[in-house]
């Protein structure tokens, strides 16, 4: 799949590792759940860590059960600082009586092989729900996870951090603020239970760019809403979802701290990580084969633009037909008809693309002829555009998704084991 590039940036290999002054790692410390026949043989355990003292700014789940990494995350980015994560698979330490003691003696022990404070810290952890997190697998781990600390250690640490994702998620973009090259990459994990609000997913993004925290969390909560917010897999949204940054500023700009020019283009390299990361995510949700791109344009806001989108990529009966190659357009019609916003169904046009043609199948709140065997070809491919004009106003919105397929209820039907 294409990385979609906006504005001025370059890609550049090494995920969390591309920016100056972050190592990453990830190693097998052999946790496991009930229920689990065999322990897991990848990576579970990951560490990111930069040179110096970063900005760090960070957004969290809307789901009133939070895993405890989240509560103890929140407390230690308080003043806006950290410099090292911590992060965990299988088990998601959520809806335990001792999660929140567990989360801390992760910190400690990243903390105490690292030399820092547990206060500079970030932890968190996915992977089963309500079951206790043993701290002596990852206690044994801890370090040799930093012995193998190195520049180029971001695939062991994306690996550490998949659960159900059949591929890693990683992106990386150089750009220019105040004549100074600066870096930015990220790494996603996120295949399942994803549903908008918040982030949907651990996303963790280092950058070399010097900005203020302040600045930094309006950036994030900036452009989470326009990328992983707008993702949906399969309605659900987790209990473990965060996206952090961290910003070191080893890249000697300027630091950022206004919004002027040199913040916005900040904006649009985050703008650029997580568009990207966020179109992998759903073209790796849970069984899916095909990437959904749904474009909404001619709303009064671009409020009613993203209800719209989000909407049809979230109709089950809609994502079906997209596994199945079925130019059903009604289902679209019908997913658009329910959308909690105010608009003329009589106004609204439809088209169905991808890079084998574009084709109407809708005009004016109606369905029109078209040729079966086109619409079967466009949607054979990987991608698919569902392009929708509601035909009476200015505002537009794009929200991803994917196809429900056999393999989601497979998957799902027998996660523990």
């Amino acid at each position: 799949m294409e990385l979609k590039k906006v504005g001025n940036v370059e890609f550049v290999p090494g995920g969390v590792c591309a920016a100056k002054g972050f190592r990453a790692n990830g190693v097998q410390c052999g946790l496991t759940h009930a229920g689990a026949s065999v322990t897991s043989k990848k990576n579970d355990l990951a560490m990111i860590v930069a040179d110096k003292e970063c900005s760090a700014a960070a957004v969290y789940t809307t789901n009133k059960v939070k895993g405890a990494p989240i509560l103890v995350t929140k407390e230690h980015i308080k003043n806006g600082k950290a410099r090292a994560v911590i992060v965990n698979s299988v088990n998601a330490n959520t809806c335990n009586p001792d999660g929140v003691e567990k989360a801390e003696a992760m910190c400690k022990l990243a903390a105490d092989v690292l030399g820092i404070a547990p206060e500079d810290v970030i932890v968190a952890s996915t992977g089963v729900i309500g079951q206790v997190l043993p701290i002596e697998p990852i206690a044994n781990g801890v370090k040799p996870l930093a012995e193998g600390l190195t520049y180029d250690g971001n695939p062991r640490a994306v690996e550490a951090i998949m659960t159900t994702d059949t591929m890693p998620k990683e992106v990386a973009v150089k750009f220019t603020l105040g004549g100074k090259t600066c870096t930015m990459g990220g790494m996603l994990k996120g295949s399942g239970m994803i549903h908008p609000n918040m982030a949907t997913t651990l996303t963790f993004i280092t950058t070399d760019a010097g900005i203020s925290p302040e600045l930094l969390q309006r950036a994030l909560s900036d452009v989470v809403k326009i990328t992983l917010n707008r993702v949906s897999v399969d309605g659900d949204t987790s209990t473990n979802d965060m996206v952090c940054v961290l910003a070191s500023g080893m890249a000697e700009n300027k630091t950022v701290s206004a919004e002027d020019g040199d913040f916005e283009a900040f904006e649009n390299a985050l703008y650029n990580v997580m568009l990207n990361l966020a179109r992998m995510m759903a073209r790796d949700g849970e069984g899916a084969t095909k990437l959904i791109e749904c474009a909404v344009s001619g709303a009064d806001t671009e409020k009613t633009a993203e209800i719209v989108g989000k909407s049809v990529i979230t109709s089950s009966l809609f994502k079906t037909m997209i596994f199945g190659e079925d130019a059903n357009a009604g289902r679209i019609y019908c997913a658009i008809g329910y959308a909690q916003a105010d608009f003329d169904m009589a106004n609204v046009d439809i088209d169905i693309a991808s890079k084998a043609g574009r084709i109407a199948v809708g005009r004016k709140g109606c369905l029109v002829e078209f040729d079966e065997d086109e619409a079967k070809k466009i949607l054979s491919e990987e991608v698919i555009e569902v392009i929708i004009d509601l035909g009476f106003g200015s505002a537009s919105a794009v929200t991803w998704g994917c196809d429900l397929t056999y393999d989601y209820v497979k998957i799902n039907g027998d996660y523990r084991s």
